[in-house]
């Protein structure tokens, strides 16, 4: 589970490559899933970006999934 920290921007999470719960810089981003252009606009999802701060290890996870 995230908890925040008394870093500026970021959140302590668990990190699976490091074994340790450690700082990540957490975004949310728009991803279009659909390869077809004319259909592109209806088929953004939001995803949920963390970026481990102490190895660079990124995940994402789609948020109607979460």
């Amino acid at each position: 589970m995230a908890t925040t920290d008394d870093a500026f921007d970021g959140l302590t999470e668990y990190c699976e490559e490091c074994d340790l719960d450690t700082l990540h810089e957490v975004s949310v981003q728009l991803r279009t899933e659909s390869l077809k252009e004319e259909n592109s606009q209806f088929s953004r999802e939001p995803y949920r970006v963390t970026e481990c701060q102490r190895c660079g290890r990124r995940d994402s996870q789609r948020m109607n999934n979460a």
